[in-house]
Parts: C-alpha cells; structure tokens; sequence
C-alpha cells in the first residue's frame, strides 16, 4: 500500500483502494480465510487486512507485483517445503498477482495457526 493513503477503518475499505482485478484476489484470499477460520474477527493492524483468534492469526495487503501474505514466523517455519516455490522471509511471502493464489495452501497455513493460537492460549491458563 502506498504511504499517504487514508487509513482504512476496514477490510472492506482497504480492498476498495486497489483495481478491480486486485480486488478479486484480496476477496478470494479474505474469502478463504473467512472459511478457514470462521470465529475469527476480522482487523486492520499495521494498515492491513489482519485476522485474529486467540491473538493474531494471519495479515495480507497488495503491492504492485504480489500480495503478501503474513502468518507470523511459525505458519511460514511450518509450510516451509510448500512455500519454497514463493519469495520470502521469515514471516512473510508473496504470492505474484500474475499467478494464481495458493488458495489450499492458505487454507492450511490458517487452520494451523488457529491451532498454534489455541495452544498458546490453553498453555497460559
């Protein structure tokens, strides 16, 4: 996202700022997410799209040649072999806007980190 635009209050807001083809991708990818994880609520943090369970789960936002997709260190750590085809780095990968999205794979990544927050969550009581 570019600096200097408006903060959007949410998701719906922030998908809204991008082309129509942009905003497609960001719907199928909410979209997925939305299913994956049905009790999450769904946030702007950082300026992205983020959903959260039991804390943070995963944040997406569109750039000019990707949409990166956020799922905190543990959920790239544990779909490593996966998203080798992807760029990267610890806690983010981009999926080119020129290809389609993994939409499995990120169905996967999220029911994991639903898991992954509900432990934490249960080992804190």
């Amino acid at each position: 996202m570019e600096s200097g635009r408006t903060i959007p209050k949410d998701i719906d807001e922030y998908i809204r700022l991008f082309p129509d083809d942009i905003q497609a991708l960001l719907q199928s990818l909410r979209q997925t997410i939305r299913e994956a994880a049905p009790d999450a609520e769904e946030t702007i943090s950082y300026q992205m799209p983020a959903f959260k369970q039991n804390g943070m789960l995963v944040y997406f936002a569109a750039f000019k040649k990707h949409i990166g997709f956020y799922p905190t260190s543990s959920g790239i750590e544990a779909f490593r072999e996966e998203l080798s085809a992807y760029e990267g780095s610890k806690g983010t990968v981009r999926f080119p806007i020129d290809k389609p999205l993994p939409l499995d794979l990120v169905r996967d990544i999220v029911k994991f980190r639903v898991r992954e927050n509900l432990e934490k969550q249960r080992k804190r009581r």
